[in-house]
């Protein structure tokens, strides 16, 4: 077999400034010298019909230019590639590179090239490279980066002889073209700022913005009385330099009256504004308002004209794009719920018991004697309270159809996530001020499995009032005051933590001397007065109320709280699959005890007299209630009345201050 190659030329040359800012050094593609690679249809090597022949490297001149003897195959696809470059209608080559290493900001230094390919003569301008897979920065030895690099030297050499050279040239023609190049250079460093090559605006654009720029050309062949030859979806014309061009129709066929035409200067104005604006979408809005030139008559439904650049344009303005590949949550703070279920204690059994002897009582002091008297026994309370477990549970279900559907991310795996936040911040909020719903709801956790610390006995929850002040202020500055005052009550282990709302943290931050001095300039700093170790804020806090009274916060070291399950508060998760309804089941739940298992070991702090009073007041006769602002009373509960004039034996309530 002859060893003459079918064509040469250039594959990558070095010391070219490339559009994206990187330079190819010398001897980056050394190692490749004498390498055998396949010679590939536009870099489509992902097709085996794409494969035209292969390609031996030469390394040439001192700087380590990579030359290409090229043979095609006996295919026919080769075989048309190879009439193509006889014709001079193919004349440029690119290669794809890996293992590209980084030195400095854009130097590629070393590469490993993967094949060459016979690209489109005029495809892309100036030297450039296009990224695979890259990830490059300012230090050295980066690996694994992938990339295809164009050359802008466009021509390439037909072989006559059994061994391919690269062409002599003569000197002043060398000096001429090496000028030329630095031109190119200076010029594109020059200019770099001002707006990117066509070929990156191209690179931008989305299928539905080129198919823009088909159409637009499309028209213009029709205008110039260029004949469709194509089928109905796809019409190929050839431009002035023999390049086939392929318009897509069916995308904006329309039944309008009219033809929507730009004239060639309109189109270049376009492909001007996107080059200097560096997007397609941005060059049409702009034009769309400042040049007249581009509008053309659309008529409306009812038969009126308007002005309009092109009829929903806003069709081809590429999707919105997610900022994250799976919803965000919008959840309430929950980093209480880790500071809550990692410091409570847990135990290996689910049912509880503690058993306390009450020595506090006068019987159990220690006595005096006196000679001769009888000495008295001592005598003191056993106190003893149990708990047992109670299941909690969260349940969801899914559509096959619906999870199959989804191709952006797992939602299950997002679903599960939200599953077990949720359980964990529903067995929190139920150990500290429980789960707030009806007593006879069948979805209560129950109190008496799961005690709450706010409405836990006195005997382990120190009950505080705090007197209303005037305002939220007021009252701040006296709950601080009586925790301070009551302090000495406190039986518990002594690292307290204090959980409040982010309403009253934020009163007492506020509080200040009489000349206007912040008391407190920090969170730490209020809690080192409060003498706790730190405030948590649980935004389900805000607005508690009980027998009348407000909730403010609760002192608790949770190492005096303990959760007992028998799986050591395991949680387990079930999933199953309904035949019947092509549905995907999912439970997550944990069945588990909880209380204070030491007396006096929180401290409760609550509003003597919260909410408004209400007192009776009938009003005169004629008299507006609705307008003087009067109660209905159902129950416990007062509403404001919706009557507009006085009924006859209904009695009305005022709502009176804080």
């Amino acid at each position: 077999m002859p060893n003459v190659p079918d064509f040469s030329g250039w594959a990558t040359k070095t010391n070219i400034l490339c559009s994206d800012g990187r330079t190819i050094m010398p001897g980056a593609f050394d190692d490749n010298d004498g390498k055998k690679v396949p010679l590939v249809w536009m870099h489509k090597h992902d097709d085996p019909d794409m494969v035209l022949g292969h390609a031996i490297l030469k390394k040439k001149g001192k700087n380590g230019d990579m030359w290409a003897d090229c043979f095609f195959n006996d295919n026919e696809k080769a075989q048309l590639a190879k009439e193509l470059v006889q014709h001079g209608d193919i004349g440029s080559l690119s290669i794809y590179a890996g293992g590209l290493k980084h030195q400095g900001k854009g130097n590629v230094v070393h590469g490993d090239i993967r094949e060459v390919s016979l690209v489109i003569a005029g495809a892309n301008m100036g030297a450039t490279i296009e990224n695979v897979s890259l990830a490059h920065g300012d230090n050295m030895e980066e690996k694994d980066d992938e990339a295809i690099i164009y050359n802008d030297d466009g021509t390439i050499f037909l072989s006559h002889s059994d061994e391919s050279e690269e062409p002599e040239m003569e000197k002043e023609e060398k000096e001429v073209l090496e000028d030329q190049k630095e031109d190119q250079q200076e010029e594109e460093l020059e200019h770099a700022d001002e707006g990117k090559s066509p070929k990156a605006v191209w690179d931008g654009m989305t299928e539905e913005q080129k198919n823009l720029c088909y159409y637009l050309i499309e028209n213009a062949f029709k205008k110039a009385g260029v004949k469709d030859e194509g089928n109905e979806d796809e019409a190929e014309h050839a431009d002035e330099d023999g390049e086939v061009l392929t318009m897509k129709k069916n995308v904006f066929d329309q039944e309008a009256a009219h033809e929507e035409v730009l004239t060639h200067a309109a189109q270049k104005k376009i492909i001007d504004r996107a080059r200097r604006l560096g997007s397609m979408k941005d060059a049409w809005t702009e034009a769309l308002e400042n040049d007249d030139t581009l509008k053309h008559a659309v008529y409306n439904d009812d038969g009126t004209e308007q002005q309009y650049g092109i009829a929903n344009i806003d069709y081809l303005f590429p999707d919105y794009k997610n900022l994250d590949d799976r919803p965000d949550f919008i959840r309430r703070p929950d980093d209480w719920v880790n500071v809550v279920m990692n410091g409570v204690r847990k135990t290996p059994f689910a049912r509880i018991r503690t058993v306390h002897a009450n020595i506090t009582m006068e019987e159990a002091r220690a006595l005096g004697y006196v000679k001769g008297n009888e000495k008295k026994e001592e005598v003191f309370n056993l106190l003893r309270r149990t708990v047992d477990p109670q299941t909690v549970y969260k349940k969801q279900k899914f559509d096959k159809d619906d999870i199959d559907d989804i191709t952006d991310f797992d939602v299950m795996a997002w679903v599960k996530v939200e599953m077990r936040d949720m359980l964990n911040e529903e067995v929190a909020r139920a150990a500290i001020i429980g789960d707030g719903r009806d007593a006879l709801s069948e979805d209560k956790i129950q109190e008496a499995h799961i005690k709450p610390i706010w409405t836990d006995d006195d005997m382990y929850a120190i009950k505080v009032n705090v007197t209303a002040g005037t305002d939220d202020a007021a009252t701040a500055k006296n709950m601080l005051k009586q925790m301070i005052r009551n302090r000495y009550k406190y039986r518990g282990s002594g690292n307290l933590i204090f959980f409040t709302s982010e309403v009253w943290v934020a009163e007492m931050l506020l509080l200040e001397d009489q000349i206007g001095h912040p008391l407190y300039e920090t969170v730490d700093a209020l809690a080192r007065k409060l003498r706790v170790s730190k405030i948590v804020t649980i935004p389900q806090m805000e607005n508690l109320t009980r027998n009348g009274k407000r909730l403010m916060g609760i002192a608790v070291d949770l190492k005096d709280y303990t959760f007992g399950s028998n799986k050591r508060g395991q949680t387990d998760f079930f999933d199953d699959f309904d035949i019947d309804f092509n549905q995907y089941k999912y439970l997550i739940e944990t069945r588990l005890s909880g209380m204070l298992t030491k007396p006096f070991s929180a401290m409760v702090f609550e509003i003597a007299s919260a909410g408004p009073q209400y007192t009776e007041a009938t009003p005169e006769s004629g008299a507006n209630p609705k307008a003087l602002g009067y109660y209905e009373k159902e129950g416990d509960i007062y509403r404001k009345t919706t009557d507009t004039e006085v009924i006859e034996g209904k009695t009305y309530y005022t709502r009176g201050n804080y």
